[in-house]
């Protein structure tokens, strides 16, 4: 929340919060990725280095789906530069439940139960 008052961002209200997360995730291209980024981070933060190397994609597209993310309150921001740190921001953990209905979905290497692409991996 600090991170709102500093900017003047108003979070997003928590009854909309659940569309955010299905737009974001299933409803955009580069989804999978996004869900991929945010399983790993709910494990523990990282900063967009370790994430590239982990999910073996290239740090420019890691800072863009962060970067998006963050503007749009999944995840949240710690220290500056290289070094900055991402972590889940209160308002997806709260919220988590959605997440992992999708990610239940399409976490299978982006495949549904049908065999089908689930999402469009985007950069």
């Amino acid at each position: 929340m600090l991170l709102y008052k500093i900017f003047r961002i108003l979070p997003p209200k928590k009854k909309y919060f659940g569309y955010i997360v299905q737009w974001m995730i299933g409803g955009t291209r580069g989804g999978l990725n996004r869900a991929r980024i945010i399983n790993t981070l709910s494990e523990s933060p990282m900063n967009a280095h370790q994430l590239a190397q982990l999910l073996e994609l290239d740090y420019s597209t890691i800072r863009h789906h962060l970067e998006v993310m963050e503007k749009n309150g999944l995840v949240v921001s710690l220290g500056d530069g290289y070094g900055m740190a991402y972590l889940l921001s209160d308002s997806l953990l709260e919220n988590y439940g959605v997440f992992e209905e999708i990610w239940d979905k399409i976490g299978n290497n982006g495949k549904n139960d049908d065999g089908e692409d689930g999402l469009d991996e985007g950069e």
